[in-house]
């Protein structure tokens, strides 16, 4: 089983001084990350949903990611997203399913659409398939599918949507990783990369979220104000940036919730960067798709 490993970083993380900038080398404005204006933003978006799809490996989590926006937006801890506690090495997600996360409590109200799937697995028929996550793509594909990596879905399956509108579409890709993983089989890598290079022919804007920062270093576990001066989280994001070809500035680390029944700032603050990236950057593609079809 041949895999693509990150050389650790060598330093002892009981040295603050040696796993540490002097000073961050991204600027987060820390407690000043506004919910009330990402829901503005969110409301002046040309179509009322903005479509997320959000993929990566088995463990990574995923659907933890998801439910933590959710949170974040709803003032307090809630999980509309399944998750499984365990490291399992089998994809805990069996469906394909949308969450909204809505502006308010009104359902017909604008709001982010999570597409949550079958994590990607190392082997040709196991995990979630490449054409499957074209599919969700280009929007053919409806909730509730069961994911079956030996076949993708079929046109004649009930669950293919052979007319997809514009919101059924995905607006934004974001992959998720765990800044735990070591190393990452290179059959996944190519799978990644498989569904990277349709989403950029599609024109979809990309971003990367590197989740569990807390648990790979002991500074941000610590402190997460750290996170952009630690080393290792730094180290991180260039193996992955480099890996996938991602831009480091399209790279946001973050923690989810997972053990916490209260809701943090620091932690709000860090997801709230990368949904005002997903929002600016997904509005902009709605924009663009429909001034192109307007000249057509």
């Amino acid at each position: 089983m041949k895999r693509i490993k990150h050389k650790p970083l060598k330093i002892n993380k009981n040295e603050s001084t040696q796993t540490l900038f002097p000073e961050p080398w991204r600027n987060v404005p820390w407690g000043k990350e506004d919910l009330q204006e990402v829901k503005k933003q969110l409301n002046e978006m040309e179509i009322p949903h903005l479509r997320v799809l959000v993929y990566g490996p088995v463990g990574s989590g995923k659907s933890s990611f998801i439910n933590s926006v959710s949170s974040v937006f709803r003032k307090r801890i809630c999980s509309p997203s399944l998750v499984n506690a365990n490291n399992d090495e089998n994809s805990f997600t069996k469906k394909h399913k949308s969450t909204g996360i809505h502006i308010d409590d009104r359902k017909n109200s604008p709001s982010l659409l999570f597409s949550d799937i079958m994590g990607l697995e190392d082997g040709t028929k196991r995990g979630v398939s490449v054409e499957d996550v074209k599919l969700i793509l280009e929007g053919h594909m409806k909730d509730d599918y069961k994911f079956n990596p030996v076949s993708p879905l079929s046109t004649d399956d009930p669950h293919y949507n052979p007319a997809p509108s514009k919101e059924d579409k995905v607006h934004v890709l974001v992959w998720v990783c765990s800044a735990n993983a070591t190393e990452i089989n290179v059959s996944v890598v190519k799978k990644m990369k498989n569904i990277r290079e349709t989403a950029s022919e599609m024109g979809i804007p990309q971003f990367a979220v590197l989740t569990k920062i807390d648990e790979a270093c002991a500074e941000t576990e610590k402190d997460l104000k750290n996170v952009y001066r630690s080393k290792y989280v730094k180290q991180k994001m260039t193996n992955f940036s480099t890996t996938l070809g991602i831009p480091l500035n399209c790279i946001f680390p973050v923690k989810n919730y997972s053990d916490e029944i209260e809701l943090d700032n620091d932690v709000d603050c860090l997801i709230l960067s990368i949904v005002k990236k997903i929002i600016h950057f997904g509005n902009d593609f709605v924009n663009e798709t429909v001034q192109e079809q307007n000249t057509e």
